[in-house]
């Protein structure tokens, strides 16, 4: 016999060969005049395939008794325990990924054609077999299997991708900004390791007469829960904005759909941006939520928490007070959630924080081209200050006006 050929039963479950010049077979075969034949049919193809691996069983229960890692199995559909189409359906059942030949006697040639409809990739007559034409039929029928398993696995992918645009379309909105004096990029990362969805949202609304309203906020904890109510506040705050409340009023409502929404005692910080139509003053409450990064001709500053506020759910009824600040003609406007600043410093375990992340900020705007590399820059410093991605959501706005007047 050929040492390219082995001859016994199932081997050990193993990794599948995915070498074009390599084929692993499971033979499923009571006869031994028909094994000692295909052996040697395999065994005269070397030419065609420079290795093949062959295993044999007596009985459909014995080649179902483990995980069949083999690349082909040639089937014979008249077994002990199988006979028809029956061995087909429970081995492409155990095995739906491995590519099934099913070997036929001359008057069931019209079953073999009934296999395909099955699942089989191919049928061979025994009396018609030679070694070319049963090492063609293998490779054949294993690149047919595999092209079928990457086919499938795209597809997959593809219906994945939709899914996951629909979802990011109900967490990362389109804002709703058409001052051309007015620039927003925005970043969102969510924290956990495969998440689409993160508790943090943001939203930013341009009303009829000019004003701008802007929001971001963080729900606590990090999982699916904290993520559908994070959606749910974001979108109950920009119906409340369009609706026209004040500041106030639309706060208390979007802590109304939190206190029904959340399925357990959760709470959310908020901090919430006015800018006036003529883009010279801003009025800002903070529930909860670190103050914005305020960058102008005179520098950067974080803005006051003078006015701090308690997070939305926390202590309802209490309300929050709001704090103006004035704006010069051109300024940027960084709004953040604390994910950005509370990793912790790779090697000394000291937290960022707010300090250093807003100087890292100031300096990503003075040195990057346009928002959106600013915005990317930022999180990459945040990134290698923690030795690795950061752990928490991150969400980050920034929000950027010039008046077109010279500057000083």
């Amino acid at each position: 016999m050929s040492n390219a050929v082995r001859h016994g039963e199932q081997s050990p479950p193993r990794r599948p060969s995915f070498q074009p010049t390599r084929l692993h077979v499971l033979l499923v075969e009571d006869d031994d005049g028909d094994a000692l034949l295909v052996e040697e049919m395999l065994a005269d193809a070397v030419e065609n395939l420079e290795q093949v691996v062959l295993d044999r069983v007596t009985t459909l229960q014995r080649a179902l008794a483990r995980p069949i890692t083999a690349d082909c199995v040639l089937l014979d559909l008249q077994l002990p325990d199988a006979t028809g189409l029956t061995g087909l359906t429970r081995l492409r059942q155990h095995a739906p990924s491995t590519a099934v030949i099913v070997l036929t006697g001359q008057e069931d040639e019209a079953t073999g054609v009934a296999a395909l409809g099955a699942g089989a990739q191919d049928y061979l007559v025994k009396q018609d077999v030679d070694g070319r034409l049963l090492a063609r039929t293998l490779r054949y029928s294993w690149e047919r299997s595999r092209a079928e398993r990457i086919e499938q696995q795209l597809l997959q992918h593809q219906l994945l991708a939709r899914e996951n645009a629909r979802l990011e379309r109900g967490l990362l909105p389109t804002p709703l900004v058409t001052d051309p004096r007015l620039g927003l990029a925005v970043r969102y990362r969510p924290g956990r390791n495969g998440a689409l969805l993160g508790g943090d949202f943001y939203d930013a609304v341009e009303l009829p007469d000019g004003t701008l309203q802007l929001v971001i906020g963080d729900v606590c904890g990090h999982g699916p829960d904290e993520a559908a109510l994070g959606v749910a506040l974001r979108i109950a705050w920009r119906s409340v904005v369009l609706a026209g409340l004040p500041m106030a009023g639309t706060l208390a409502m979007v802590e109304e759909m939190l206190r029904h929404e959340a399925l357990g005692p959760l709470f959310a910080t908020v901090c919430m941006i006015t800018v006036a139509p003529d883009r010279r003053s801003l009025k800002m409450a903070l529930a909860g939520h670190p103050q914005p990064l305020l960058v102008d001709e005179s520098g950067g500053r974080l803005l006051s928490r003078e006015k701090l506020g308690p997070p939305l759910g926390v202590a309802p009824g209490t309300g929050w007070r709001e704090l103006t600040v004035p704006l010069g003609p051109r300024w940027s406007l960084l709004l953040y959630t604390d994910g950005l600043f509370e990793g912790r410093v790779e090697g000394s375990g000291e937290r960022v924080g707010l300090e250093r992340m807003a100087a890292a900020a100031v300096s990503s705007l003075n040195a990057a081209r346009g928002s959106d590399a600013a915005l990317d820059h930022l999180i990459s410093e945040m990134d290698v200050l923690h030795g690795g991605p950061l752990d928490d959501d991150v969400a980050l706005a920034l929000l950027t006006f010039d008046s077109g007047e010279p500057p000083r």
